[in-house]
C-alpha cells in the first residue's frame, strides 16, 4: 500500500481555496504520539484541548472543533476510533465523544508499516507539512505536535506534483529593491542580503503561484508573523495588524503594532503589485481577528 499517496489524497472540504487543515493537524499530532509511544491511544477528552490549540494556531480564522477530524479521518483509512462500547466512532458531537470514552489512533496497517519502515514516519510528516503549510511554520509545527524529524531530504516526494520555482526569491527581492515591504529593513553582509525572504501571499500549498504578484519581500520576523496571521495587507495595500497580537515592550510596539495602517514599501515602479485576489485569500484564510486601527501605534 502506498501510504504517501493515501496521505496526499485525504478527503477535505474545499471551496475556492478555503483552508481545512483539520485532518493534517490531527495526523501530525498522532504521528508525534506514535513516535513517543507506538502503542499509545488518544482519548478524545484528554487531547481535545491540545488539538483545539493546534487548530486555533495553525487553522483558518473561523472557529472550528477537533471533533470533526477525530470522527471523519476514519473514512480515509489511516485512523481508527473506539469507544467504551467497542470499535467505531460515535459521531462528530463533542459531548458524545467525551461521554463514550472515544479514543483514536493510527490504523493498524499504518502502525505496522511505520514499525517496519522507520523512515516512513518522517516522510509522511514532511508530506503533510509541504501540502498544507508554508515552510516558515514547519519547525514550530513539529515542535507543537511533538515530532522530531531528521533534516529534510533533498529529493522531491513523488506525490507532490508541483515544484517550486527557485527563481522566485530573487525576482521578488529585486522587485522590492531588497527591502522588507513592511518595515524597510535592508540588511546585508557585504553584497549578500541577510534576513530577507520571499513570502507567498497565497500559500504555495493552496495553489499560490511563484509569481512576483503573489510575493512580498519580508524580513524574517515579519514573514513569520505574516504566515501566522498576525499581519496582513488590505485591498488598499496597507498593513493590517491583528488585535489578537499582544506586545507591551517598546520593541513589540515599534516592530509590529506601529505598522498598522502603513502603506507597503514597494514594489519599484514598473513591477506589478500584489494581486487583489491573493490579498483577499490571505485576509480570509490566514489573518486572524480584527485589524487594529491605524492610530493604535
Amino acid at each position: 500500500m502506498d501510504w504517501l499517496e493515501r496521505i496526499a489524497k485525504l478527503r477535505q472540504w474545499t471551496r475556492s481555496g478555503t483552508r481545512a487543515p483539520h485532518k493534517p493537524l490531527l495526523l501530525l499530532h498522532a504521528l508525534g504520539r506514535f513516535q513517543q509511544d507506538p502503542d499509545s491511544e488518544l482519548r478524545y477528552s484528554a487531547v481535545e484541548e491540545e488539538l483545539q490549540l493546534l487548530l486555533s494556531e495553525y487553522g483558518p480564522p473561523n472557529r472550528t472543533t477537533p471533533a470533526y477530524p477525530f470522527h471523519h479521518l476514519v473514512r480515509d483509512g489511516v485512523w481508527e476510533v473506539r469507544t467504551d462500547r467497542g470499535p467505531g466512532s460515535p459521531g462528530t458531537g463533542v459531548r458524545v465523544l467525551r461521554e463514550t470514552g472515544a479514543t483514536g489512533r493510527l490504523a493498524p496497517e499504518l502502525r505496522t508499516a511505520l514499525r517496519s519502515e522507520p523512515e516512513l514516519l518522517g516522510r509522511i510528516a514532511r508530506l503533510l507539512l509541504d501540502l498544507h503549510f508554508p515552510p516558515s511554520l514547519h519547525g514550530e509545527l513539529c515542535e507543537a505536535a511533538g515530532l522530531e524529524l531528521e533534516p529534510a531530504e533533498t529529493e522531491q516526494l513523488s506525490t507532490v506534483r508541483r515544484q517550486r520555482d527557485r527563481r522566485m526569491r530573487e525576482r521578488v527581492l529585486t522587485a522590492y529593491e531588497y527591502r522588507c515591504a513592511f518595515c524597510g529593513y535592508d540588511g546585508r553582509i557585504g553584497t549578500v542580503p541577510v534576513g530577507l525572504e520571499a513570502a507567498h501571499v497565497r500559500w504555495w500549498a493552496f495553489g499560490g503561484p511563484d509569481d512576483v504578484d503573489n510575493g512580498l519581500c519580508l524580513c524574517s520576523l515579519h514573514h513569520k508573523l505574516f504566515d501566522k496571521g498576525v499581519l496582513g495587507v488590505d485591498d488598499r495595500r496597507r498593513i493590517l495588524v491583528s488585535q489578537r497580537f499582544v506586545g507591551h515592550s517598546p520593541a513589540a510596539r515599534q516592530q509590529v503594532i506601529s505598522l498598522a495602517g502603513r502603506p507597503l514599501v514597494g514594489p519599484q515602479p514598473g513591477v506589478a503589485p500584489v494581486a487583489a485576489d491573493h490579498l483577499a485569500w490571505h485576509t480570509s484564510q490566514v489573518f486572524h481577528g480584527t485589524p487594529r486601527p491605524a492610530t493604535a501605534a
